[in-house]
């Protein structure tokens, strides 16, 4: 069987052809990034999460990350998010009960709201503080764009964070003492820096470590995307109130030449993301670094066991205290996550 391409959802015998014994089982982890959905007849859901939190490591408590999931159909084009708050809050109490195991499953959770509606914001962050339960940490503001029409835009134009309602926005967000994660394309990393720069106060946490782009025009060009982007972090890593995720990165490239009827092992999957990690730990430090699944998308291409036995791989030569931070302390208190 061919690697699993992810059109429909994961594929759970592919990726169980390869299984670990887990690695260092008692560490806390706190998952920083993960969601839930119903897309396209695939389901993942807290039952189908749940299994794979049940595969052996020691995941104490997960942050849910907007994905536009289950907006209301009706109503005000601004409020209809509420309504992904609504179902993080409605699985969190599935989780609460403990019928899927212990994981504190959605104890926070960043959503969605226009920041282009500026100070607007305010009335808008009440109600999302109030719908999900006290879970809310924060907004994601999705900003990637890059001029070549081969790769796959997030926002319609450039230039999203330099806008004035953003901007006030942001200022909105710092008063309440929320957070902001931004994810956006490597060539735009220093906007990141000059808007945490404008806005000292606020916490901005960038996803996937700058979401590096390999493909498109890039495709064939690792070497010096990997040099670009290296930059760009280290001088995004020096604004102490930026912090990273590590995580969602490819793993098999175009040009692999080994066995793609079965999915990678942690092994493969740490030295494939190694420089970018390494790299990020270096700028950031681990106490503004955190390893994250960004489950269901990275299980396309391997489980949850694996991915997080390559992370622990990755923090191997790591301290006691520093491991701490990359599995767990970073994310409790960026997310402000009670850790147990």
């Amino acid at each position: 069987m061919a690697a699993n391409t992810g059109q429909t959802g994961p594929d759970d015998n592919w990726l169980a052809k390869t299984t670990e014994d887990i690695l260092e089982p008692d560490l806390a982890i706190i998952d920083p990034h993960h969601h839930l959905w119903v897309r396209n007849g695939y389901s993942y859901l807290i039952p189908e999460f749940a299994a794979d939190l049940d595969s052996g490591h020691n995941v104490t408590a997960t942050v849910y990350a907007e994905c536009h999931s289950m907006y209301r159909k009706k109503g005000r084009e601004a409020e209809r998010s509420l309504g992904e708050t609504e179902f993080v809050a409605g699985q969190a109490a599935i989780s609460d009960s403990g019928s899927f195991g212990d994981t504190r499953v959605c104890a926070g959770m960043f959503g969605n709201i226009d920041m282009t509606l500026g100070k607007q914001i305010d009335a808008l962050l009440e109600r999302h503080i109030e719908r999900s339960g006290g879970r809310f940490r924060g907004l994601r503001y999705s900003t990637g764009w890059d001029a070549d029409e081969r790769i796959r835009n997030i926002a319609p134009a450039a230039g999203a964070l330099v806008s004035k309602p953003v901007k006030e926005a942001a200022s909105v967000l710092a008063r309440h003492g929320l957070s902001l994660d931004s994810w956006l394309y490597h060539p735009q990393l220093d906007e990141v820096g000059a808007f945490a720069d404008s806005f000292p106060d606020l916490t901005i946490i960038l996803n996937h470590v700058g979401s590096p782009i390999l493909g498109g025009p890039y495709r064939g060009r690792r070497e010096e995307v990997f040099a670009d982007w290296r930059e760009r972090i280290i001088r995004v890593g020096a604004r102490e109130n930026v912090y990273v995720k590590l995580g969602a990165l490819p793993i098999r490239m175009p040009d692999f030449e080994g066995d793609r009827s079965l999915p990678p092992g942690s092994e493969e999957v740490a030295e494939a993301w190694r420089p970018w990690i390494e790299t990020c730990i270096e700028a950031f430090g681990p106490a503004r670094s955190m390893f994250e699944s960004n489950f269901p998308v990275q299980k396309r291409w391997c489980s949850f066991q694996v991915c997080w036995n390559a992370f622990k791989r990755l923090a191997a030569s790591a301290s006691e205290s520093e491991k701490h931070d990359l599995f767990a302390g970073t994310a409790a208190r960026a997310y402000r996550i009670e850790v147990t």
